[in-house]
């Protein structure tokens, strides 16, 4: 099996027109409103990393399930904030996946 790989086109060369219809103008101001309302919701929260942390906890869980190593949410949150205390062998993997994770982005840079 072969594939063909298409080069992308870069964004100068794209013809804007096709972009300017009404239904994309339409999607665009509800898109901005609702930016605009998570921005107001955000800056309410005395700590905004929690919100960015979960992010990467989610990724690490999502991965995993993958590999065939299943956590919940819950089990996630609880060993996160006590690391010392017992959770079950397939949150602590989640946890190591997503420690190792930012430092091999960073390799790869």
């Amino acid at each position: 099996m072969e594939f063909i790989v298409t080069p992308i086109t870069p964004l100068e060369h794209l013809n804007a027109e096709r972009f300017d219809t009404p239904l994309i103008l339409k999607k665009l101001t509800s898109s901005s409103r609702y930016l605009a309302e998570l921005k107001g919701v955000a800056a309410s929260i005395p700590n905004q990393g929690i919100l960015i942390n979960t992010l990467g906890l989610q990724e690490a869980k999502d991965s995993s399930e993958i590999e065939n190593i299943v956590t919940t949410h819950d089990e996630l949150f609880r060993d996160d904030a006590d690391p010392d205390g017992f959770a079950n062998p397939a949150a602590k993997e989640v946890m190591r996946y997503r420690q190792a994770k930012p430092k091999c982005l960073y390799r790869a840079i």
